[in-house]
């Protein structure tokens, strides 16, 4: 898959106040992204069975033991993954995660 753009979850570990500990975390799912090959919600079921799938092609992934929310909306034809949002569960809680 092609993820577009690992530049904001670096921008987030390197600037969030907690977000130091989110840099492995994050590099390893960017890894495990762009290796993937998604073309259906229940194939990132399959990889990350704790993963939230949302109307529009939206994803919620839990980073670092639910510690963050990464969430990606995915153009399964395209294999584009658009990285939406990065922040702590409470940030997340926060956030209108359809309309992001």
């Amino acid at each position: 898959m092609r993820v577009i753009a690992k530049r904001t979850l670096r921008l987030f570990w390197e600037t969030h106040p907690q977000g130091s500990a989110a840099k492995t975390p994050l590099e390893d799912w960017h890894a495990q992204a762009v290796e993937a090959d998604w073309t259906r919600p229940s194939d990132i079921k399959a990889q990350y069975g704790d993963a939230s799938i949302l109307k529009g092609g939206r994803v919620v992934f839990n980073i670092a033991g639910n510690r963050y929310r990464l969430v990606v909306k995915i153009n399964y034809e395209f294999r584009i993954v658009y990285v939406r949002f990065i922040g702590t569960h409470d940030e997340y809680d926060r956030i209108d995660v359809e309309m992001i």
